[in-house]
Order: C-alpha cells, then structure tokens, then sequence
C-alpha cells in the first residue's frame, strides 16, 4: 500500500494507525498539494457486506458534521477492492498517548479537554448522531492544542475489549454505560457518561472499574460502584469531581440532560467561587440498577383479609390478635349438657365406634409413615459447588458429576482472548452449597479472535509487518529469511503461515522469505584481455557476453583485438548472477594515424666501458612511455617507433647513466611532407666527428648545445615546435 495512489490523487505516504476493521494511513493529496489521512477497510472484511455497511455509514455520519472539533471527512471511495475514506490530517497524539505519557493531567487542561469533546458531541447530537464509542483513543490532539474528534458511526470489530450483542451493542467495555451494557436504546447520556469516564482518566490516570473479563467490568458498569476521583486524587477540585459524579450516574435520568449543559457546568466548574463548592448529592435509591440490601417482609396475611400486592408493604401484627378472636369465638357458643346412661341399661353402638376409631388410628399410622417416607427422600442432602474456573471443560465436568452435580446445556462458549481454548473462564454457581443434582451453566472460551492470513507474496515486508503489527502481533513474533532472487529487494517470496489460515495475533510466530535481490560476484577485470579471453572469463563467471555486445573502435593506446573498456560494469563492482555485459575492443589505430621511426644510435659515455641507456618516447598513446634500458659497450642503433594523431607530435628522449643527454621529436605535418624517419646519434667521451666535433649527424639539432642540457632548451626542432603549437 506504502507508495500506491488511491483514485489516481491519494499517493500513500506511511502507516499512521489502524483498529480492527480499518488501516489508516498518512497520505498526500496530490491535487489540492496537502497531507492527509486515509483510512482503508481491512482486506478480509472487503466481502462481508455488514462490514462494507458499518465503514460506509461511518463516513456518511462523519460528512454530515461541520465543526472545529470533529475531524473533516474529505472523500470516499472505493479501487477494486479497496473501500476509503479521506479525512483531515492531525498532526500530533491522541489523547491515549497522552495520558499514558503524562496523566494525572492538572485539572484545568483536562477541563479544557473535555469542553471540546463536548461541544462537538452537542453538534452530533444536534444533527442525531450518537458517538456510541466516546473514549481517549478517539480524541486527537493537535500540536496547536485542538481537541478532534474521530471515528463517528465506526463499527468495531469483537475483541477482547469490545462486546457486541447480536451485531447491535458495538463499544469499548471500559467506556461502555450501563444501558449500553444492557443492549438497550442508547442515547446522548451514553456519550455523556462515556466522557465522564475519560475525564475520569484524565485526572486520576486510571479507569473507574477493572474485571477479568469484558462481562464483568460490563457487569461492574450495572451494579458496582465506582473509586471516587477525590480519592484517588486529592487535587481534583470538588466542582470538578462533582461533574464527573453527574456524568456517571447509572440512572440517566440523572446525568446532565445534554451535552449543552455539561458544557456550561465544565465552563464555570474553576471560577473560584465554585472550586470548593459542597459535594453533589442525588436522591437515595435513585440508581435503580445498583444492587442493595433490601429489608425483610415481616407479619402474615389474616385469612379474613384481602391479600396485598408482592409490592406493598404489610404490617406487623401481634400474635394476640388471633388468640383473642378465638375466645371469644368460644365463648359465643352454646353450653351442652351431658347425661348418664341408665345404670342397668346396655350401652348403644360402642362397636362401631371402636371400629370407627381403630380405622381412623391406621389411617393416621399410615399417613404419617408416608409422610416421613416421603421426607426422606425429599430431603436431598446439600453439597459443595467446586470451583471449576480455570479447568478444561472435559476436567470441569468430571469434577462437577463427582459431586452428583449436572452441567446445564448447551454451555456457553465465547472468544476470550486472555483465556485459552477449551478453558472454562465462569460459571453460574460457584462458592456456594447446592442441593445434589441441581444445574451448573459453565462458559468456556474458545481461545482468541482468530484473524485471516492476508497474502502478502509480491508485496514489500514492510507492508506485511505493517498490518499485522496493527493486529496486535510484535516484532519478535515475526522472522525474516533473506534470500537471493529475480525479485526486487525486500519482496516477499514465501510465508509462513499461508494465505487464508486462521492465528491468534499473541501467540502466532511468522516467517516470510523476502528477496535481498539477484546474487552478485565481483566483475572480473577484462581490459587488456582478447575477445576470447573475455569470453572465457564472463562464462566462467556466470554472466552473459553476446556478439552484438561486443563494440569495436579505434584505439591509439591499444593493440587491435585488444579489450579497451568494459561498460555498465567496472572491475570489482558487485554484478547479479547472469547479468548481460558489453565490451569495447580495439580495432587498432584511426585510419589517418601515422607512424614513424625514431633511429636513435648511442655510444658508451667511455670508451670500452659499459653504460647503461634508458629511452622514453611521447606520442598519441601517451606521455613519457618507457621504452626500454639497455646495457651498451660499443655504439649500438635503436629503432623506436611512435604513433602520431593529427595536429600532434610525437618525440624520443635518451638517458645514459641517469643524465639526459639528448632528444628528437617531429609533427604530424613533418610527416604528411614525406619525412618517414629520423636519427638521433649520441657519441662518447672519446668518439670523434669530422663534421661537428661532437659526433652527432647533421640530424642531431644543434652541435654546440652540451650532452647534458636540458632537452627542451637544446632541441631547436622540439622547442619551436612546441611553442608554436
């Protein structure tokens, strides 16, 4: 992505951040010449419709806003695959940056803050937009102070810091409210109490509740309560706490009732006569969420009364009412009068009255061994919940059925990604006696949200570890093999794991071979050498010499079929493997070069003794090239041949024992007029000649310059040659 341009005009400069479903990056508008920021959906959400729906609305919610305190929404667009949105680029941290390098922030810069964020929260609001996901990671900070908002409308991907119920209730859980908890309606008082957590965390550097797990610190949301943040922090003034309180409390109805009136209390909140004003204070059981004690239901419904409602409260009544009620109930009723049986008479119906109670008295026998049969085996004996947490599900259960306790089905299962898979993170009923055989619900994690394998061979390696740094993985968890290849450098050729594979982003490790190019070898050194040679030495090397790239031309220095100049690469520079080279090679010389022949005849300084001579000659090859030294006993001749260019000349110097002793030299004019050759004679100490006395030929120049001047100021022919070219 890094160097691509979106809509032809967005030319990708660099990673700047990225959640769970969106990369964003730092780009620069090439039309209207200015940075800005361009966020990218993730290219595993590219086909998920309901993803493609969320980004769409985030940036339709986003447009519709035009305020200093909301981030600009530029552009959006889609390449192909790839969905955008253009925004306004911040220079500068976002507010989690912030607090994380410097909170507790002094009461007055968070106060200054929080009046932004709700001020652009009042223009939302006004326009029906509800954040719905309020916490420092979307408040930008600009260098010049200026508080941005970001992210309106944005869905969030499931973590394990986010919870969504049936796709609706989408938010981080350290910031959620109560009736975002809940999956109700949520309004404006969610945003408000959303801000009332981040100036929490503002001023006292920590956040309001903390839980093993994101049901939890939602749960601590409904029922618990807050740390206040004078406690925490003793410099908060109690105006401010005081806004924090209203903010956060679990009844809406009892918040600010928008975020105008937030806005105006944040304003006054640090007048002085506010600071130290006395500690706000709400009506008691107003938070009907929070969990309490509740008073027992005492007394007992008189049989003659109409039975009240489970809600309303029912008087005490003293045990005497009904003793009282029932004496006089029997003194009400009339006397009877018992008399004696005739002393000779017979009793009347004394067997069946025996019969009468004798069946009673089985009954009742019978009625009472049922009864405790019955109790018998209605009393089921109480046994120890065992603490399961933490067990593997199979473990769980075992201990669970051991206790002649029964798992409740289906059980729960959640990604938890500080939990591993098949590891149970709750259950129902824990710490607690139960009677055998009752139901346990356990809930047991299905490991870490598994993200999908991007492709990544063809791209660069930084792109690759770009996004999945951006996953949650770190740079130890991703390893890198160099290797040679046709690829460009730094391509990735190979991964590990492969496109399309599921990995938990904490515990993965990667492995990308990335090409560092084609292999180099040191380029052989091919000047001097024949066509054939060369040949020879770039096969043998791994590279490429073909005809055509074999180039002739004219060369005064060196011979023909000769290596002049090698191009593109020079001896010792690093070559690829199989890399095409070409040669230059001489032809010879021009075809309007001439040569002539110096004949140079030289005597020992004495006679019989041996001297040694030394000739360098200057001609269209060079400057003072050696020709050779000689060790000499008697007079000997000495051809030197030399090469000469139009316009130049060319000359020939003798040194005997170490002293200049003579030169020639002669034009390329000299030559078109037909002269072919000179001589130079030297003689000895002790030669003679008739015509000059010094024993040089008439060639020689001038016969009285001495042997051992200097040869530009005793060759007459050289000398004035040289200066009238």
């Amino acid at each position: 992505m890094i160097g691509h341009q979106l809509g032809g005009r967005y030319e990708i400069i660099t990673r700047i951040g990225g959640g769970g479903m969106a990369l964003v990056y730092k780009a620069h508008d090439i039309l209207l010449n200015r940075n800005v920021a361009v966020k990218v959906l993730r290219q595993q959400f590219v086909h998920d419709e309901e993803f493609i729906r969320r980004f769409r609305r985030e940036a339709q919610s986003a447009a519709s806003l035009s305020h200093p305190n909301v981030v600009s929404v530029y552009d959006v667009g889609q390449e192909e695959d790839t969905h955008y949105i253009v925004m306004e680029y911040i220079e500068g941290h976002n507010l989690n940056e912030i607090i994380i390098e410097r909170a507790p922030l002094q009461a007055d810069e968070a106060v200054r803050i929080a009046m932004q964020i709700c001020d652009a929260l009042e223009h939302a609001h006004q326009n029906h937009i509800i954040h719905r996901d309020i916490k420092p990671h979307n408040i930008l900070i600009g260098k010049n102070g200026r508080v941005k908002v970001t992210d309106f409308g944005i869905a969030r991907a499931v973590t394990s810091s986010t919870i969504t119920q049936t796709g609706s209730v989408v938010g981080s859980v350290h910031y959620f409210s109560p009736e975002h908890a809940k999956g109700v309606s949520t309004g404006e008082k969610s945003d408000l109490y959303s801000l009332g957590i981040v100036l929490y965390q503002m001023l006292t550097s920590k956040l309001p509740f903390f839980g093993e797990s994101p049901i939890s610190v939602a749960l601590k949301h409904l029922q618990e309560e807050f740390e206040e943040p004078r406690k925490v922090n003793p410099h908060i003034p109690q105006s401010v706490e005081n806004v924090i309180l209203r903010a956060m409390r679990k009844n809406p109805s009892e918040r600010y009732q928008s975020a105008r009136e937030m806005l105006t209390d944040l304003d006054t909140c640090l007048k002085p006569n506010r600071i130290n004003e006395p500690k706000v204070t709400f009506g008691s059981g107003s938070d009907l969420d929070e969990t309490r004690v509740m008073p027992a239901i005492r007394g007992e419904l008189l049989p003659s009364e109409p039975q009240q409602s489970a809600q309303s409260y029912i008087s005490p009544v003293s045990s005497a009412a009904p003793l009282e009620r029932r004496a006089a109930a029997a003194s009400s009723e009339p006397e009877v009068e018992w008399k004696d049986e005739k002393p000779n008479g017979k009793p009347k119906g004394w067997k069946r009255t025996t019969t009468i109670v004798g069946v009673t008295l089985v009954a009742l026998a019978l009625i009472i061994w049922g009864f405790f049969a019955l109790l018998d085996k209605l009393d089921v004996p109480d046994v120890d919940v065992p603490y399961v947490v933490g067990k593997s599900e199979d473990e769980a259960r075992a201990m669970l059925e051991a206790k002649g306790l029964r798992v409740k089905e289906p059980i729960i299962h959640e990604f938890m990604g500080d939990v591993p898979q098949g590891v149970v993170f709750d259950q129902d009923k824990q710490n607690m006696q139960v009677k055998e055989g009752s139901w346990i619900q356990l809930s047991v994690s299905d490991g870490a949200v598994l993200e999908k394998m991007t492709d990544y061979k063809g791209k660069q390696i930084q792109e690759a570890k770009d996004d999945l740094i951006a996953l949650g993985v770190t740079e130890e968890q991703i390893a890198v093999e160099p290797v040679f290849s046709d690829e460009d450098s730094g391509v990735v050729i190979n991964q590990t794991p492969e496109f399309g594979s599921e990995f938990d982003p904490k515990t993965a490790t990667f492995t990308f071979m990335v090409s560092k190019g084609r292999e180099t070898i040191p380029m052989p050194n091919l000047i001097g050498h024949t066509v054939a040679e060369a040949k020879d030495m770039v096969k043998a090397n791994g590279l490429t010499l073909e005809d055509d790239d074999i180039l002739e031309e004219p060369s005064y220095s060196i011979s023909k079929g000769l290596v002049i100049d090698q191009d593109q690469f020079k001896p010792n520079d690093p070559v690829p493997k199989g890399s095409k080279i070409s040669i230059r090679v001489s032809s010879g010389p021009p075809k309007d070069a001439k040569s002539h022949t110096f004949n140079v005849t030289i005597s020992p300084a004495e006679a019989g003794k041996t001297s040694e001579i030394r000739i360098v000659y200057t001609d269209a090859r060079g400057k003072d090239i050696e020709w050779g030294k000689r060790q000499i006993q008697d007079t000997q001749s000495f051809p030197v041949e030399v090469m000469l260019a139009p316009n130049t000349d060319a000359s020939v110097t003798v040194y005997r024992d170490g002293q200049f002793v003579d030169n020639r030299s002669i034009t390329y004019e000299d030559l078109v007029q037909g002269s072919d050759s000179s001589s130079l004679t030297i003689p000895g100490t002790g030669d003679t000649d008739t015509d000059t006395g010094t024993g040089t030929t008439e060639e020689t120049g001038n016969p009285d310059q001495p042997a051992d001047a200097d040869p530009e100021e005793s060759n007459d022919n050289g000398g004035a040659q040289d200066e009238q070219q």
